[in-house]
């Protein structure tokens, strides 16, 4: 039977490309897996992956909302970063103790690394749990917020 001309409408050339990922095909027509059993006795339908080939990282892949909250959170803490550095960058306080100027130093450049490392620390830890991430990168917004920078103003 000859391909009717309005289905060549619903393809596009290299659909059936087999270096498409693994479980995906084309709308309207199942393209079968390399080394997929065939239909029947229990076998997993034509263009399916068997179970021991499914994708399983597909359920952690962020979404398109969770990407940009991302992107708007890691400019805030970016932006949280600049305000730190300009804080720092200011004369600091004549100390008479050198223990206490080392510390305030100190205290004074971890705040400005502070927003990158926790933002890292979350994107790290809390990998696998989109909610819990973004909890955390929404607590840190609060926390890490340049006061002396906002208040100097």
């Amino acid at each position: 039977m000859a391909r009717d001309s309005d289905d060549d409408a619903l393809r596009w050339e290299g659909d059936d490309d087999p270096t498409l990922a693994p479980g995906w095909k084309t709308v309207g027509s199942p393209v079968p897996l390399e080394g997929a059993p065939a239909e029947g006795d229990g076998a997993p339908a034509e263009g399916t992956a068997p179970e021991s080939e499914a994708p399983t990282d597909a359920a952690t892949q962020p979404g398109s909302a969770e990407l940009v909250m991302l992107g708007v959170l890691g400019g805030v803490y970016l932006l949280y970063s600049i305000g730190w550095l300009i804080t720092a960058s200011r004369p600091a306080p004549v100390l008479a103790d050198p223990v206490a100027e080392f510390m305030y130093g100190f205290g004074r450049w971890f705040a400005v690394s502070a927003p990158a490392l926790w933002f890292g620390a979350v994107l790290w830890l809390a990998a696998g749990h989109r909610r819990a991430r973004l909890l955390w990168l929404l607590a840190g917004a609060f926390v890490l917020v340049p006061v002396p920078f906002l208040l100097r103003g």
